[in-house]
């Protein structure tokens, strides 16, 4: 499909959208949780498409299904609160009959669906970031044309007969794919089309940058969700082997392909070895291996692309005296598209796995001996997602957290990512919230009306 095909599924989204921003909350309410139903019905069909396809470990495709039906089942709630689209808030009004103290008019801010919206979506997710966009879109009453990313069509175009299935109508949900070669005219299309009134983006931070300068000339709405680069911070007063947990968590989950992985961890000094240690113990127990393969706890990385950069990375550090723990290689053995999962030390700030998302299985850790050289450290980036430290001095936990320049910040804790809060980044790690009751904001528009009644 390419730009034609775009355009086409725009205006059938446009033509859609005034019965479908016309129903009760209830109605969409419904429909969004019998797509959910559906989903979990066939859970395991498409959780080996999504192994398939990512090449992620079955149990985590099955852990992602989950999340995402969980999407779709909280905003079904949400269709139906007193902010969602044809709710407001009624507003005591300031003026006052003339020659008089009584209240003249009323004031309503009344929330309304935002309108068409784009959705365009990455691999690493291909379930969880579509049903977190599309959920929230749906409920508050747009219609929405998704394309999800040329490596992970399959599963989206599950998600998409699913929906028919749960009585979405022609054109609420509309799809579109593209090789990847199309996907920069596909791209224009939503940004330039009038029609469209919002993209939703989740992505690199440079392909970030680009929608919203496309998108300038019609003035969208943007939420936008764009590269990492976290920081993992461990204090000298840290619980070690609950440190090491988190790290494990956060690291090496889906291969290390998370926009939220710890990829810098900034380790005091005085526990370093101790930290390394215990990380490596765990480190070398990970199974590599095929996805569908029972027993495997991490998958390939997307592409063979991305072994290759991953392992210029990695010998990049090595040649500027960064020292390898465990790993370091691609596994060959096991096919093009396999890393070993890494550790590397003495790791220094000025190299290129250190100062960009690295994307893959890959510790890269240094060492601090102040706190505020540990602060300066983690917000030495124009990233700004996720970070993760861990101490037991809770004046620390509040006066780091507060000081730490991120959207989202876990304490003692690897794994953060949840339905019910709200997920973002600051600096280039883009704009808006996803998720929590804050997501559905993004797809309503107020407006102020005055009546003199």
């Amino acid at each position: 499909m390419g730009r034609d095909e775009a355009k086409a599924a725009i205006e059938r989204a446009s033509d859609a959208l005034p019965d479908w921003k016309d129903t009760t909350g209830l109605h969409r309410s419904g429909i969004l949780s019998k797509w959910s139903a559906l989903i979990k019905e066939n859970s395991e069909d498409i959780a080996t498409i999504m192994t398939l396809e990512s090449g992620k470990p079955l149990q985590e495709s099955h852990g992602e299904v989950a999340y995402g039906t969980s999407f779709l089942d909280y905003y079904a709630a949400e269709a139906i609160r007193s902010n969602s689209a044809g709710g407001g808030t009624l507003i005591p009004t300031p003026f006052t009959v003339a020659g008089s103290t009584s209240p003249r008019g009323k004031i309503m801010a009344v929330n309304e669906a935002v309108g068409v919206c784009a959705l365009i979506t990455p691999w690493n997710f291909p379930i969880a970031l579509i049903t977190r966009k599309a959920g929230p879109a749906l409920a508050a009453g747009c219609t929405t044309v998704l394309k999800p990313s040329e490596l992970t069509p399959l599963t989206a175009l599950a998600l998409q007969n699913l929906a028919t299935e749960a009585g979405v109508p022609e054109g609420v949900f509309e799809l579109v794919t593209a090789d990847a070669d199309i996907n920069r005219e596909v791209g224009d299309e939503f940004c330039t089309n009038p029609i469209v009134k919002k993209i939703s983006f989740t992505g690199s931070t440079p392909v970030g940058k680009l929608l919203m300068k496309l998108s300038s000339d019609t003035v969208k709405r943007m939420s936008l969700e764009l590269g990492g680069n976290a920081p993992f911070i461990v204090f000298k007063d840290a619980d070690i082997d609950l440190a090491v947990n988190a790290a494990m968590a956060s690291k090496f989950r889906n291969a290390g392909q998370t926009c939220v992985c710890a990829d810098r961890f900034i380790i005091h000094k005085s526990v370093e070895e101790e930290f390394v240690e215990k990380l490596t113990d765990k480190v070398k127990q990970i199974t590599v291996g095929h996805g569908m393969k029972e027993g495997v706890a991490m998958g390939p990385l997307i592409s063979s692309k991305a072994v290759q950069k991953l392992k210029e990375e990695v010998d990049e550090a090595l040649a500027e005296n960064a020292k390898c723990v465990v790993g370091g290689s691609p596994l060959t053995d096991l096919g093009p598209h396999f890393f070993e999962p890494t550790i590397l030390t003495n790791v220094s700030p000025k190299s290129i796995i250190w100062c960009a998302e690295n994307f893959g299985p890959v510790v890269a850790v240094t060492t601090f001996e102040t706190e505020d050289e540990a602060l300066a450290l983690a917000n030495d980036t124009t990233s700004g997602l996720a970070s993760y430290f861990c101490t037991q001095d809770m004046a620390r936990v509040l006066r780091f957290s507060a000081s730490l320049q991120n959207g989202i910040v876990g304490v003692n804790e690897g794994i953060i990512s949840s339905t019910v809060a709200p997920f973002g980044g600051v600096k280039e790690s883009g704009l808006g919230r996803e998720g929590s009751s804050v997501g559905i904001n993004e797809y309503l528009e107020t407006k102020y009306v005055f009546l003199n009644v």
